[in-house]
């Protein structure tokens, strides 16, 4: 193992990535503020943008890739991903259940 310290992105990567941040920020709030799409389009836009986001700030600010430390970065926040999803999906799936066999609301 190499005593260096991480490499810290240029200024090239971190303007690219201010930029995508921004690009993905504008166009779900055009699209709500203009009311231009379904409500279905738009909550799907809304989740599309946020997903990129997320990518591009770990990617481009955070400097997570399957490279560094042998890709255990990577690894460990794919199964975190991974527990969050069960967790919440699960939390859905119950209260879906329950709304449907108590007949709440």
């Amino acid at each position: 193992m190499s005593d260096s310290p991480a490499s810290h992105g240029s200024v090239k990567s971190y303007v690219i990535g201010l930029i995508l941040s921004i690009v993905l920020t504008i166009i779900p709030f055009t699209v709500v503020m203009t009311g231009a799409l379904s409500m279905n389009a738009t909550v799907w836009t809304i989740v599309i943008t946020a997903s990129a986001q997320i990518l591009v700030q770990l990617v481009m600010f955070m400097h997570m890739d399957t490279k560094q430390e042998g890709g255990w970065n990577f690894m460990s926040f794919v199964f975190t991903l991974i527990i969050l999803g069960l967790v919440v999906g699960g939390s859905l799936w119950i209260m879906q259940n329950l709304h449907l066999n108590l007949h709440i609301g």
